[in-house]
């Protein structure tokens, strides 16, 4: 009796998905943009350009993992792509806009500047070391200079509050408060009709003034983990201690 050759499966060939690593190339490019924009003093742009780095962070993975084409490669790339996009652009956005005019006030407030702007570097790459990144916390920066880019004359106060924002969201980046993630949100999930009507009610809010609107839904993002955290200490303080019965 002959037997049968059953042939072993002729592994995968080795390559990268297009869909989901394409996302991430926009990802990248909006970044980069992002920069250039800032070095030509476009500010406006530059600010859009780290939003729209954002909305593809938030479609490459959840494309990936509808069509099942999730990669160790496509991980790595995704990790690059958001240290360009929230890491280094808003940084350096934050230093083209600021540093040099807050020199003019002294040289001690222009370390001030580049400092904050590398502390926020930072942050954003010990905490892509260690988890993913939080792009609403880089949408602070890239929201306060696209609000701010109007203003010819910020003066200091201006500029001490452009850095101490970018200093404060690299703080967030690496603290240990909870945030939703965007990209875990399950869109296949019932909501309640009226949650519905809120979506065209947000887009009509933001087109009225997109700078100002992004900038206080983002804040308020930022800020909502550590003003809960807050809220549940002083709630145990004026607890106390539980008594045994």
């Amino acid at each position: 009796m002959n037997e049968i050759d059953n042939p072993e499966p002729k592994p995968r060939p080795r390559g990268i998905y297009l869909l989901p690593n394409l996302l991430t190339t926009g990802c990248l490019f909006s970044g980069f943009y992002a920069i250039v924009a800032a070095i030509d003093k476009h500010f406006a742009p530059a600010g859009m350009a780290v939003f729209v780095a954002m909305l593809f962070d938030t479609l490459d993975g959840r494309i990936a993992r509808l069509t099942r084409t999730e990669t160790s490669f496509g991980k790595e790339y995704d990790s690059l792509a958001d240290m360009v996009a929230f890491g280094l652009a808003p940084a350096i956005v934050s230093y083209q806009w600021g540093v040099v005019r807050i020199a003019e006030y002294g040289r001690a407030w222009g370390r001030f500047g580049w400092l904050a702007a590398f502390f926020y570097a930072v942050c954003a790459a010990l905490r892509l070391a260690r988890f993913n990144a939080r792009a609403a916390t880089a949408a602070i920066v890239a929201g306060f200079i696209w609000f701010s880019s109007e203003w010819r004359e910020p003066g200091l106060t201006g500029l001490i509050a452009a850095f101490c924002i970018t200093a404060a969201a690299g703080s967030l980046m690496v603290s240990r408060f909870s945030y939703p993630s965007f990209k875990q949100f399950d869109l296949d999930r019932r909501v309640r009709f009226a949650y519905i009507l809120l979506v065209p009610v947000f887009f009509v809010l933001i087109a009225v003034d997109p700078p100002s609107m992004l900038l206080s839904v983002f804040a308020t993002y930022a800020l909502s983990a550590p003003v809960l955290w807050i809220g549940r200490r002083i709630r145990r303080l004026f607890r106390g201690p539980a008594t045994a019965s």
